[in-house]
């Protein structure tokens, strides 16, 4: 298992191996969560443009879901 990166390490533009870092999952979870809008991004061409705000409020709604 690889270890798990803090949000605030990264920058204002996150990868797909940045989520999976952070949340602990694996890419097929993190492309389905970018796919279904879960987690706010763009796609251009191929690539997928993820801001890290959008992770954070992703972080946030599954704490008020479990809550």
């Amino acid at each position: 298992m690889r270890p798990r990166k803090k949000l605030s390490s990264l920058g204002d533009i996150i990868s797909v191996d940045d989520i999976c870092a952070v949340l602990g999952i694996g890419r097929n979870t993190a492309y389905k969560l970018l796919q279904n809008q879960d987690i706010g991004n763009k796609r251009m061409k191929r690539k997928y443009i993820i801001p890290r705000r959008s992770l954070e409020q992703y972080i946030e709604n599954i704490g008020r879901r479990i809550v």
